[in-house]
């Protein structure tokens, strides 16, 4: 009998790891950019994840479901950790003195991909999240994993999910659109840019 994908990865074949790359990497390097705002980081993001999930191959369970989610939990874990690890460089390195400001094309880049100023709000605005608000915000709309499936790649309830997703678009809607509103557009006074909060309304809730 063939054996699964699961089975085959748990057991150390990396035939297997390649499918998985094959499969999920792209989607994981969409993930780790638009989190990061930095492409040479989300390629960083990218291996890092998949040096993860070899690494932890053993602690897979046996079944037939989708490694999708479980591949999930394990970027979100690396992208806290390399979120965490530039803020703590970039204080070092404030604590150094200031240095000539470079500009930095990553959000142009990022703004550009996903099509428009609202997008960039609710980029803007999710640091003003809590952290748990944040990772079932991305897991759920930029990558478009259902309620399950997010919540298995954060080990938390279904419930907990729906609970976390709902605030988190709650608050990113008021502060996104708190932040269009205030960018007028230049054509004429008091006119505000046009789209509204498209991203952060095509929420997938209703296929959920």
């Amino acid at each position: 009998m063939e054996l699964s994908q699961r089975a085959r990865l748990c057991a150390g074949d990396r035939s297997a790891l390649g499918e998985l790359f094959d499969a999920h990497a792209q989607a994981v390097y969409a993930y780790a950019l638009r989190t990061l705002g930095d492409w040479a980081a989300a390629e960083d993001a990218v291996s890092l994840t998949y040096l993860e999930a070899w690494r932890l191959r053993g602690k897979l369970h046996e079944g037939d479901e989708s490694l999708r989610p479980w591949l999930f939990g394990i970027a979100t874990n690396v992208l806290h950790n390399t979120a965490r690890a530039t803020r703590r460089h970039k204080a070092a390195m404030a604590r150094l003195g200031e240095r000539e400001p470079v500009e930095d094309f990553a959000e142009g880049l990022v703004t550009r991909i996903d099509a428009g100023a609202e997008l960039a709000a609710v980029r803007r605005a999710l640091p003003s999240l809590r952290r748990s608000e944040r990772e079932v915000f991305r897991l759920c709309v930029w990558v478009g994993l259902d309620y399950a499936s997010a919540a298995e790649a954060l080990g938390v309830p279904v419930g907990t999910v729906r609970s976390r997703l709902s605030r988190a678009r709650t608050r990113l809607r008021a502060l996104a659109e708190k932040e269009l509103t205030n960018r007028r557009d230049p054509t004429g006074p008091g006119q505000v840019r046009d789209g509204g909060l498209v991203a952060a309304r095509s929420m997938q809730g209703e296929n959920r």
